[in-house]
């Protein structure tokens, strides 16, 4: 996500520029009063000589004492020594490392306040692009507790040989201990004493890099060992262990090309999306995409199926389309679906499940980061057009789609810088933004994703210009 406080400078600048530890500072900074929250959760404030602060852990309208942990040439960075009033919305973090552990670094913050921090970010960064969002921007939520369906945990051997098992700390390489975790899903949680407890008996759990956590359907447990270099006692370790806990359990071997190795029966792992008329399953192997929080990816099917209500004249190309987690939901909506994925083992299992589910969807398979005359000819065959890009976003594309003759654009993002970025070169071409969600897919941090609908002002009647209060850009602004 850009954040205030983050300079775009290249690499070569980004080495030159003044930055300075706390030791090479003076740790007092008197007390300041935040102002607002960034983009990524800090609080800010001004110090007595106008200079930027970005503060942990701080809420806007508190006065703190705080320490400054980092200088740099514009902003400083700080943390607080001690917090002299309480904002309103000010909460008792719910997790027992949350001072610690950088995963969830929004728990002060009560969850509306979390929510309405995320819309205004994602309004903000679509109002520097020149752009108003609609007036009603939809809040997609669900539980903030054990919601996450996948998970990797780093672990690390330090020089007493003893072994560390967590999440890292914020901005930081160092491993943050734990037992327990409030957004894992109940059974994976359950499975951090236990997982820690083998790591210390193996032979050389030094040579394990990570572990990955996956639930799917019917309570699946997964699980997927980083293996840096093959160790036959410790495998027939893993072996043992993923038959007393009745999970499944992989090897990622080896260290430049790793190789996946089941230790126990190779699982069908599948995770279900409702459909328009029936639920539809989706196969997957370990590294496939997948959204970690099942409910609001749900929600993001259902918003679109209610935003787009795609009919039997429509024709809906899904681009980035991963195992079909959209292409397949809307299948029996449209009258022709075509999915593009960049990843081949993608396609050809979006193909299975398309088989499998009885659907008929045309799968293949192009690089999507340089569109060439394969996708234009997609493009210009489809009415709709519907992107789930990575965080890069998708610039190329939505620079063709903005000369196509493509009558909406769905996209789905998970960085609304990217989106803002996207979007302008669609509402250069022509398109208006008329509808936009926040789906707080990662509750207690500052990550969030958005759903944005673009149309063709004769699809829709175009929004009122900004001093009219929302729509299409000002009339200067950039588009």
């Amino acid at each position: 996500m850009a954040m205030l406080g983050k300079r775009r400078t290249p690499a070569v600048r980004r080495e030159r520029q003044v930055s300075r530890p706390a030791s090479a500072v003076s740790a007092e900074a008197g007390t300041l009063t935040v102002e607002r929250l960034a983009h990524d959760g800090r609080g800010v404030a001004r110090n007595g000589e106008g200079k930027t602060v970005f503060v942990d852990a701080a809420l806007p309208g508190e006065r703190v004492e705080v320490a400054i942990h980092r200088q740099r040439k514009r902003y400083d960075e700080a943390h607080v020594r001690e917090r002299l009033s309480d904002a309103a919305n000010r909460v008792g973090p719910p997790c027992v490392y949350a001072t610690r552990c950088g995963g969830c670094h929004l728990q002060h913050l009560s969850i509306a306040g979390q929510r309405e921090h995320k819309r205004q970010v994602l309004v903000d960064l679509l109002g520097r692009q020149g752009i108003d969002a609609p007036e009603d921007v939809a809040i997609l939520a669900g539980d903030d507790a054990g919601y996450r369906r996948r998970a990797r945990l780093g672990v690390k051997c330090d020089a007493q040989g003893r072994v560390h098992l967590g999440f890292r700390a914020r901005g930081s390489e160092q491993l943050v201990d734990i037992d327990s975790c409030h957004v894992l899903a109940p059974s994976l949680a359950a499975l951090l004493p236990r997982l820690r407890a083998q790591l210390e008996s193996l032979e050389a759990p030094r040579h394990v890099g990570h572990l990955e956590l996956l639930l799917t359907d019917a309570d699946v447990v997964t699980l997927v060992v980083r293996q840096l270099r093959q160790v036959p006692e410790d495998e027939q370790r893993w072996r043992a262990f993923a038959a007393r806990e009745a999970l499944a359990c992989a090897l990622r071997r080896g260290r430049e090309t790793a190789e996946l190795v089941w230790l126990s029966d190779q699982p069908r792992l599948v995770t279900t999306v409702s459909g328009c008329r029936r639920p539809v399953s989706l196969a997957l192997a370990p590294g496939d995409f997948l959204q970690v929080n099942a409910y609001i990816n749900q929600r993001l099917i259902d918003t679109l199926r209610d935003w787009l209500a795609p009919g039997q004249d429509d024709s809906l190309l899904d681009l980035f389309a991963g195992i079909g987690n959209f292409s397949l939901a809307l299948a029996e909506d449209a009258a022709r679906i075509t999915a593009v994925e960049g990843s081949n083992a993608m396609v050809e299992r979006l193909r299975d499940n398309a088989r499998r589910n009885g659907l008929d969807v045309d799968a293949l398979q192009a690089d999507l980061s340089d569109p060439g005359r394969a996708i234009d000819s997609l493009i210009a065959e489809h009415d709709t057009v519907l992107l789930d890009p990575p965080r890069e976003g998708a610039s190329a594309i939505c620079r063709r789609l903005a000369d196509s003759g493509v009558a909406r654009v769905a996209y789905v993002s998970c960085d609304p810088a990217s989106l803002a970025r996207d979007a302008a070169h669609l509402l250069a071409g022509g398109f208006v933004l008329s509808r936009l969600a926040m789906a707080d897919m990662f509750p207690h941090t500052a990550h969030l994703e958005s759903l944005a609908l673009f149309e063709r002002p004769a699809r829709s009647s175009r929004p009122r210009r900004r001093n009219e209060g929302h729509g299409t850009p000002a009339s200067g602004g950039r588009h």
